[in-house]
């Protein structure tokens, strides 16, 4: 019902900067959260940034004052622009949002876009 497309990932180089995108299309009336994961190869996924639908916003402490998440409500789309890129942000990054379902809410993920950055 829910499908989130993502974009914007490639290869940079080393202090290099880059922007996500997240669409999200299909029977959407509003959506909670907006989270961005990643997981590099031999790790588990961890939670990059999250926004609520308030803008309230939340980042892992290894990217705080280089990523910064932002939305669209009206196009229902998260952002992460992300800077000062280093090889240790290499990862496929995943977007991720909650949709509200009767009394409860539904997690949605995007396939996952590749982020690589060259020292």
């Amino acid at each position: 019902q829910v499908q989130l497309v993502e974009s914007g990932g490639g290869l940079v180089q080393a202090g290099g900067s880059l922007r996500l995108s997240c669409a999200a299309s299909g029977s959407i009336r509003s959506i909670n959260a907006m989270n961005w994961y990643r997981q590099a190869p031999g790790k588990q996924r961890e939670l990059v940034a999250a926004i609520t639908s308030g803008g309230s916003t939340n980042y892992a402490d290894s990217v705080k004052g280089r990523f910064t998440i932002s939305r669209d409500n009206a196009k229902n789309t998260v952002y992460l622009q992300m800077n000062s890129l280093n090889p240790e942000d290499t990862a496929v990054y995943y977007c991720y949002a909650r949709v509200p379902y009767g009394g409860s809410s539904v997690g949605y993920w995007g396939q996952g876009t590749q982020v690589t950055v060259s020292s």
